[in-house]
């Protein structure tokens, strides 16, 4: 099943150093983060402070929600993390 991302809210998690955001698979809400080291890693001239890795997500929004899509296609659990390594 396809994951679909009506809800374009993200926020980040400053003690872990990621984005969390979320995906719905029919009625059932699935939490994603995303390592800010993987989004300095996509977007080099990202710093590592809130307000650049939230613009570094949201400039590769459909990159990430591809990638999200991929990983829960594989595996049906609670919630992920991407990493750089991911992509």
């Amino acid at each position: 099943m396809t994951l679909n991302f009506p809800n374009r809210s993200r926020s980040y998690d400053a003690t872990k150093h990621r984005v969390r955001f979320w995906g719905y698979d029919s009625t059932i809400e699935i939490l994603f983060f995303v390592e800010a080291g993987a989004l300095c890693r996509l977007d080099p001239e990202t710093r590592n402070v809130e307000a650049r890795i939230l613009e570094a997500f949201d400039a590769d929004r459909v990159r990430i929600h591809e990638l999200a899509n991929k990983l829960y296609s594989r595996r049906h659990k609670g919630g992920y993390v991407l990493a750089a390594a991911d992509f």
